[in-house]
């Protein structure tokens, strides 16, 4: 896997895919209304007056009649566009897993999207600080944002802290087990995710995409964003993606040298790190 990484695309094409994925996640409210149906008249004139309030762009038109317009199209297609390119263009950074396939590279590319929402992140605390103490003239919308990106933030750090598998792990007893033994303990582990996984899915779908997201559920505060819409689902969609990189991460790491499946910071390491904190 080459190595070279921290190129420009790699800080553009994630930071483009996630305000892309901002803009059509604040505008889903005109893709229900156009393409998904409300079985009652009261749902849909609720979500139609929550729509007409948020949307980013009123004065213009649906680009089929309806709600959602040409700029939200154009935001839609560019996703799946970027995120192939961002896929592409991921590069292992020094300090990454080097136990990678084709397919890690999808969550790799999240992690590098999650970094870009923790700068968007600071930058509108940082303003919301300037604006308050310097303006005295507070929001009443960064820390209710600064919230729901963290939360993203949160559940996909944990889909890049599986596939780099650096999440906890305690392997006092693991370490000394045969090779057998190890796989045996990995396929269990990595089947009860996946169980747990479907569980939840099971247990939580219509409430998360039926009762919270297609009835655009609200925070109903001052400025109200769908945290709830959208918080609840990003949930289990994340926990199938670790489900499935587990699945992966079982698959790669099979036939790995027992002595390999343990990442250690080496004297290498050590000096790269003294470099980039300027020691030497």
């Amino acid at each position: 896997m080459d190595q070279k990484s921290g190129t420009l695309w790699e800080w553009v094409i994630p930071m483009a895919c996630f305000l892309c994925c901002a803009w059509v996640v604040w505008q889903l409210p005109a893709f229900f209304l156009d393409f998904f149906p409300y079985p009652k008249e009261s749902q849909e004139l609720q979500v139609k007056a929550i729509f007409e309030k948020s949307d980013f762009w009123p004065g213009l038109p649906g680009l089929f009649g309806g709600y959602s317009d040409i700029v939200d199209w154009a935001f839609l297609i560019a996703i799946p566009i970027l995120a192939v390119l961002g896929v592409k263009t991921v590069r292992r950074s020094y300090l990454e897993s080097e136990n990678w396939r084709a397919i890690d590279k999808v969550a790799v590319f999240f992690g590098r999207m999650t970094m870009m929402m923790i700068i968007a992140l600071t930058c509108v605390m940082l303003y919301e600080v300037f604006v308050r103490y310097a303006l005295e003239r507070a929001t009443s919308w960064a820390v209710e944002t600064t919230q729901w990106i963290a939360t993203l933030v949160f559940l996909l750090a944990g889909l890049y802290a599986m596939q780099q598998r650096s999440h906890i792990r305690i392997v006092l007893l693991y370490d000394v087990c045969p090779r057998w033994l190890r796989q045996t303990f990995d396929v269990i582990s990595t089947l009860l995710i996946v169980v747990f996984a479907g569980a939840m899915i099971y247990g939580s779908y219509y409430q998360a995409f039926v009762n919270k997201l297609h009835r655009w559920e609200l925070l109903d505060s001052a400025f109200n964003p769908p945290i709830p819409a959208t918080v609840q689902p990003a949930i289990l969609i994340v926990m199938t993606l670790v489900a499935i990189q587990a699945v992966i991460n079982l698959i790669s790491d099979w036939n790995l040298d027992p002595e390999t499946s343990i990442v250690d910071i080496d004297e290498d390491e050590i000096e790269q790190l003294k470099k980039s904190l300027g020691t030497e």
